[in-house]
């Protein structure tokens, strides 16, 4: 009896959860501004350009890592894979990898597969 209570409980707080949760109005914008924030993150290595290889190692697997929580399917597998690499090669990480696929899914792509 004491299991199966608490597996009820369980399941009733799941579900209060699951409910609570409301989905964002659009996806499309709060891509956008995501992306512009992260890119932004990922060029604050230029400020402090003695730790900017240091902290471009800690970002790079993040950053790849978001780009593939973020953009679906093939399009975010790559951008994950071209994003850590970007991050990690010297001199080029002012690349905004994010905004660039932002702009390939949304605008060239039309958003199609990231419903």
């Amino acid at each position: 009896m004491y299991i199966h209570n608490g597996i009820y409980k369980i399941k009733m707080i799941e579900k209060t959860i699951n409910n609570s949760i409301q989905p964002v109005k659009s996806d499309k914008t709060s891509k956008l501004i995501l992306s512009l924030l992260f890119d932004g993150i990922g060029m604050l290595s230029y400020v402090l350009p003695i730790f900017a290889e240091v902290t471009d190692l800690v970002w790079a697997p993040i950053s790849g890592i978001l780009l593939m929580t973020m953009y679906r399917g093939t399009i975010g597998k790559l951008a994950g894979f071209f994003g850590f690499i970007e991050e990690l090669v010297p001199f080029i990480d002012f690349v905004p990898t994010f905004t660039i696929t932002w702009f390939y899914t949304y605008v060239i792509k039309g958003g199609t597969g990231q419903e």
